[in-house]
């Protein structure tokens, strides 16, 4: 093998780790802020389910922005660490996302939670609770609020997570790669 096989990238944004990851990191970023608009611009109001599909994007954004710090101080095994961390929590988001399409398909039936009109109520006894009856919307998780071209949020969703997955586990594969090369021009 030539000594340049074993070079780093000239500046970490041209190291295919970098790159990967930070395609994963605009993805995430671009998605969690369009969900916030969705909900605080457009009115949709996010079902539990929904709520629960954010918390990769809410670990993976930190986790993923350590990640190319990392890879930018030649830190490459621990951003390998972290890339596959943030690629399972996306694969794990993805599988969610199909849960909660499913049950907008009724494919299958989505948790009790969703429909529960306890959940969004509170106490304030019998009185209050009348008056919250007639006034509180139930975000039920088996109905799909939007489409775009055939897939709901969740189905989207589901899309995104895929493609963030591959891009982290790309990085991830990257960065080891770039740290097997270090270790190894260090023997």
């Amino acid at each position: 093998m030539s000594a340049a096989m074993h070079q780093r990238p000239t500046s970490a944004t041209a190291d295919p780790a970098y790159k990967a990851g930070a395609i994963a990191l605009m993805l995430a970023v671009a998605s969690i802020i369009a969900a916030f608009g969705f909900q605080y611009i457009g009115g949709y109001a996010p079902c539990p389910l929904c709520l629960m599909q954010r918390y990769a994007y809410y670990a993976g954004i930190p986790l993923l922005f350590g990640a190319l710090v990392l890879v930018a101080t030649d830190r490459a095994g621990w951003a390998a660490a972290l890339f596959f961390l943030v690629a399972l929590a996306f694969l794990a988001n993805a599988g969610l996302g199909v849960y909660h399409a499913g049950a907008e398909w009724k494919f299958w039936p989505g948790p009790d939670t969703c429909a529960s009109v306890s959940q969004t109520l509170g106490g304030g006894g019998s009185g209050g609770l009348l008056k919250q009856l007639e006034t509180t919307r139930v975000i039920r998780c088996d109905e799909a609020p939007w489409t775009f071209l055939g897939l709901s949020f969740a189905g989207w969703n589901v899309v995104i997570s895929f493609l963030i997955f591959v891009a982290a586990l790309q990085a991830a594969f990257a960065a080891s790669a770039t740290n097997t090369r270090r270790r190894m021009s260090e023997i």
